[in-house]
């Protein structure tokens, strides 16, 4: 308890300093610092080599420290009462007299907003006065951050603390659901759409490729291990990692499995730290059998189809 407790302090000091901090989610980690300095959210950026016009999501404890930032509405609500801590990012109105940086919004009217539900980072956004911007712990375009050593292996000594929460439990970013007008889903991530459709009782829109930038995970090229992949295969080629969704009977050197029986959240969970694997043994291309496109089994197809733009 007494060491959760200094990390939690030795990360708030960083943190208010204007300087980063890598935190856990349930979903990946973040890059954080405070959401109302424009110092903090400059650093952000170029630590990721993020392009500007790729807004961040800010972090809060709960629906309170909200509303100082937001306007909210039923369907909110509604989300925020049955989902909220959890894998959901919302897109909101944001108040005239905000305080977040125009550079999360990159001077827009609206803000992504999510409540995490990693204990440790509750536990750090208890004792801020402050909301966090914080996307996903990684080089842009690149893949994301599950483990507190695939933070260092992505800045090393760049930033100054990463406040370790173990491995996170979902593995993928969250979903990402647009509230402005109708509701409109524009990332795919760990929470099902369907469960989302059941609290609001109707059908969504989706709109994953929108032109305009008002949400992250909307680029082409975007989860990217950094060498080609090539997905839907039937089998590998020459000198090719193959990443199958249950182990075979029949196996070879080459073969990387994301679960043992066809387990869809074993195989997000899996995802990253597989295709990082890959790269680390030397294989310089992946092939990737198809993924049953249901649930979470989306999710997967989303973040494989934009890595293979590499």
């Amino acid at each position: 308890m007494k060491s959760i407790q200094s990390n939690i302090k030795k990360a708030k000091n960083y943190l208010d300093k204007n300087h980063c901090v890598a935190v856990p989610t349930e979903t990946v980690y973040g890059l954080a610092g405070n959401a109302y300095s424009n110092m903090s959210v400059k650093k952000i950026f170029n630590l990721k080599k993020r392009p500007k016009n790729n807004p961040l999501i800010v972090h809060y404890l709960d629906i309170n420290k909200l509303k100082d930032d937001c306007h909210i509405d039923d369907n909110f609500i509604k989300l925020y009462n049955r989902f909220s801590p959890g894998p959901i990012t919302f897109i909101l109105k944001l108040k005239k007299d905000s305080k977040i940086s125009k550079f999360v919004t990159n001077k827009q009217t609206s803000l992504a907003v999510r409540f995490p539900k990693h204990p440790l980072f509750r536990k750090l956004l208890k004792v801020l006065n402050y909301p966090l911007a914080a996307p996903s712990a990684n080089i842009s375009t690149r893949l994301s951050s599950v483990k507190a050593s695939d933070v260092i292996e992505e800045f090393g000594s760049k930033i100054k603390y990463v406040l370790d929460g173990g491995r996170c439990q979902i593995g993928l970013e969250s979903t990402i659901i647009n509230l402005l007008s109708k509701p409109t889903i524009l990332r795919f991530g760990g929470l099902d759409i369907s469960e989302i459709e059941k609290i609001l009782k109707k059908k969504v829109l989706i709109k994953t490729n929108s032109k305009k930038k008002i949400a992250p995970g909307q680029f082409p090229l975007h989860y990217s291990p950094g060498i080609p992949l090539r997905i839907n295969a039937k089998k590998s080629k020459k000198n090719e990692a193959f990443v199958l969704i249950k182990k075979r009977k029949t196996t070879f050197k080459n073969y990387y499995y994301l679960s043992k029986n066809n387990n869809l959240k074993q195989s997000a969970k899996n995802l990253y730290t597989i295709l990082r694997k890959i790269k680390k043994d030397g294989y310089k291309k992946i092939a990737v059998e198809k993924i049953q496109n249901k649930g979470i089994g989306k999710t997967i197809n989303d973040r494989l189809n934009r890595a293979s733009k590499y």
